[in-house]
């Protein structure tokens, strides 16, 4: 007799903070679900919780296509999937390297979208599935010194648009999450992730440049409460396309609509000093 095939979420990222709140959240809805990170061992709370876990790399498709055979062969099939794992490259743009760029859509990007790509064949035979897309609203709004972080996130706003769109008539449902300031790791990695040179221009504005890498975890909505309210929404039937939670979610797109660019782009730069900044004399 066939077994029958279970359902679950898969949700990437899951070692600390907002993927942690996520799959105890879905957990609790009473949904089955696999929790990845790069090390399993940040996953056992979850596991201890009833939750399956399982070790990936985003970034290795031979990884991915391994754990989604195990899970097919465990009667396992990827009902919901969604896409967390992702990390914040700061600094100005004269001083990222390009293989931090590289870096950056790498696993902001390119990863999701394989994912997605995996999984969803899935969810067309099956005429049923959800794609649950982590953006940020700094895809929206772009600020100094997160160059590489903001445009990979425009970008992964953009290819989630172009996904719901041909995923829908297929019964595929594609929602994007854009988050503004939710308590987490973000700030503490995305200051170690800080790309100054010694001879910058911008040291001179040093703490500017990393005021932007902890922006998000000023007065930030408690991951728990940002994951409570985002799969309540989900399960919604009018749930929007876009999902907007946490400090200036909404904020940052309405400046971004309303606000004239020479006007914005001052507040930007008095925001992060660099207004501070006069041109070199030439000699």
């Amino acid at each position: 007799m066939k077994q029958q095939t279970q359902e679950l979420v898969l949700i990437t990222g899951c070692g600390s903070g907002i993927g942690q709140a996520l799959a105890r959240a879905f957990h609790r809805s009473g949904q089955r679900v696999c929790a990845t990170a790069r090390r399993v061992d940040t996953l056992a709370p979850l596991q201890a919780e009833g939750m399956l876990v399982r070790a990936l790399d985003v970034t290795d498709v031979d990884a991915t296509q391994a754990l989604l055979a195990s899970l097919a062969a465990e009667g396992f099939a990827v009902g919901t999937l969604v896409n967390n794992a992702g990390y914040g490259a700061m600094g100005p743009m004269l001083d990222v390297p390009q293989s931090e760029w590289q870096r950056q859509f790498e696993v902001n990007l390119f990863a999701p979208i394989a994912l997605v790509r995996a999984v969803m064949p899935g969810m067309i035979e099956r005429g049923r599935g959800l794609v649950v897309n982590i953006s940020s609203v700094s895809g929206v709004l772009t600020t100094p010194f997160a160059g590489p972080y903001c445009a990979s996130k425009a970008a992964f706003n953009a290819a989630t648009d172009a996904l719901r769109m041909e995923a829908e008539p297929l019964g595929v449902r594609v929602v994007t999450v854009q988050p503004g300031g939710i308590q987490s790791s973000f700030g503490s990695n995305a200051a170690n992730q800080v790309s100054l040179a010694p001879d910058s221009p911008y040291q001179a504005v040093r703490e500017g440049v990393l005021a932007r890498a902890n922006e998000s975890q000023s007065d930030a909505m408690p991951a728990d409460t940002f994951a409570s309210e985002l799969v309540a929404q989900l399960a919604r039937a009018d749930c929007p396309p876009i999902v907007r939670l946490g400090k200036k979610s909404r904020l940052m797109p309405f400046l971004k609509q309303w606000v004239p660019v020479r006007t914005l782009d001052g507040i930007l730069r008095k925001r992060f000093q660099l207004d501070r900044l006069k041109p070199r004399t030439g000699g």
